[in-house]
C-alpha cells in the first residue's frame, strides 16, 4: 500500500497531499502520525519514540537526531559525511524554539542547496518562519494553504550558529541544595523548576524510604517522564538506584547531561510509558505526567502509566505522581490500586500516593 491510496488526517499531511511534488526519497522531519506519511515513501526524523516505532512497525526507516550513522548510507542521517537527499519536510512545532533548533540542525546535516519544505497549523504560528529563515539569510516562498495550514519553501545553505547552542543550563534549590539542570527547546519545565515539580519534591522526603545515612534513599526508582531530570538528579543524590525514561529523546539527553553534570549515576532511556521495561519491578514510580500532545489535551499517557503501574511495582511498592488538580486521575488510581491518598493539595496541583498489593 502506498501514500497515494491512504488518506491524510491530519490538517498538516492534508495540505502535503494536495502537492505534486514527487516526496519519494524525502525526509520528514518531526512528523505527526499520519497513515498517508508512514504508508508512504522516505524516511522519519523524529525526537518522539512513538512515531518512530509506527513507522518501524509499519516496515518503515525511521531515526532519532542523535542517531550518529542508523541505517544503510543510502537512507540514514549522516555520519562524518553529507549525503544527496531529494529534500525534506519539517513539521513546524509548538515550541518556536523548537522548529529553530531544527533548522540548524537540517542546515548542520544535508547538503547545502537541499530542497526543504516547511510546513504547519496557523495557529501554531507557522508564519513566523518566514522571519526566522530571513534571519538565517535563507530565502522563501510560500507554496499553498489549505485546512488553516501553510506550506514554505527554501533551501538550506550554511549557517554560523551550531545546533548544539540550543543547550542551555540552569540552576535549582528545590531543598537548599544545587543542583544544575541541562535544557532543550520543547523539553517539559524548559528553563524553570515546574510548580507541580517542585511541591512533589517538597512532598517525597517523607514517604520515601530511607536508611540509616542521612538523605539515604532505599531501592530502585523509576523517574517516568524525565524531562530535565530534575527528580532523577534528586533522587540519584539521595542514593536512590535510578531509572529516567522519556518518549521524547532530548528529554533523556537532558536528563543524561543533568546526571552527568552533577557527578551522579543513573540509567536513562527512551520508552513509550513501560516499553523499554518489560518485566522490570521498582520500588517507586515518580512522575508528573504530561496531559497535553501539542496544543491537544491527551490524558492517553497518564493513564497508562497509572493502570500499569501495579505491574511494574515491587509488593508494597509505590506511585507517586504530581497533577493539576483538575485531572480525573482519582477514578484511574481507584481501578489500578483499589484506593490512594492525596498527599498535598495547594489548590493548583495535587500529590497522589497508590500503593501496590
Amino acid at each position: 500500500m502506498t501514500a497515494d491510496t491512504l488518506q491524510a488526517l491530519t490538517p498538516t499531511c492534508q495540505l502535503l497531499a494536495r502537492q505534486e511534488a514527487d516526496y519519494r526519497g524525502w525526509w520528514w522531519v518531526a512528523p505527526p502520525r499520519d497513515p498517508w506519511l508512514e504508508g508512504g515513501q522516505g524516511l522519519a526524523i523524529s525526537a518522539d519514540l512513538a512515531v518512530r516505532q509506527a513507522w518501524q512497525a509499519a516496515g518503515r526507516p525511521a531515526y532519532s537526531p542523535f542517531d550518529s550513522q542508523p541505517g544503510s548510507a543510502e537512507e540514514a542521517p549522516r555520519g562524518e559525511g553529507q549525503r544527496e537527499v531529494p529534500g525534506a519536510v519539517l513539521f513546524w512545532p509548538k515550541s518556536h524554539a523548537l522548529g529553530e533548533w531544527w533548522l540548524l540542525w537540517l542546515c548542520a546535516t544535508l547538503p547545502e542547496g537541499t530542497p526543504l519544505q516547511l510546513v504547519g497549523e496557523n495557529q501554531g504560528g507557522i508564519k513566523r518562519v518566514l522571519k526566522v529563515l530571513a534571519a538565517l539569510g535563507l530565502g522563501c516562498r510560500k507554496l499553498d494553504s489549505a485546512r488553516r495550514c501553510s506550506l514554505f519553501e527554501t533551501r538550506l545553505g550554511r549557517v554560523a550558529i551550531d545546533p548544539d547552542a540550543a543547550w542551555t543550563a540552569f540552576e535549582v534549590e528545590p531543598d537548599a541544595e544545587r543542583l544544575l539542570l541541562a535544557s532543550h527547546p520543547g523539553v517539559f519545565g524548559h528553563g524553570k523548576l515546574d510548580d507541580g515539580t517542585r511541591l512533589l519534591l517538597e512532598t517525597l522526603p517523607a514517604v520515601l524510604p530511607v536508611g540509616d545515612g542521612p538523605g539515604d534513599v532505599l531501592g530502585d526508582v523509576l523517574d517516568m517522564g524525565c524531562g530535565d531530570g530534575i527528580l532523577a538528579a534528586w533522587l540519584a543524590r539521595r542514593g536512590a538506584a535510578v531509572t529516567a525514561v522519556d518518549v521524547n529523546a532530548f528529554a533523556v539527553e537532558a536528563t543524561r547531561r543533568t546526571l552527568a553534570t552533577n557527578g551522579l549515576v543513573g540509567e536513562t532511556l527512551e520508552s513509550d510509558v513501560y516499553s523499554a521495561l518489560a518485566g522490570r519491578t521498582f520500588d517507586a514510580i515518580v512522575s508528573n505526567p504530561p496531559f497535553h500532545q501539542e496544543r491537544a489535551i491527551d490524558y492517553g499517557p497518564a493513564a497508562q502509566l497509572i493502570l500499569e503501574a501495579p505491574a511494574h511495582l515491587k509488593p508494597g511498592g509505590q506511585l507517586l505522581l504530581v497533577a493539576n488538580a483538575f485531572l480525573p486521575y482519582p477514578d484511574l488510581l481507584e481501578r489500578a490500586f483499589g484506593g490512594f491518598e492525596i498527599l498535598a493539595d495547594d489548590r493548583r496541583f495535587r500529590v497522589y500516593r497508590a500503593v501496590s498489593r
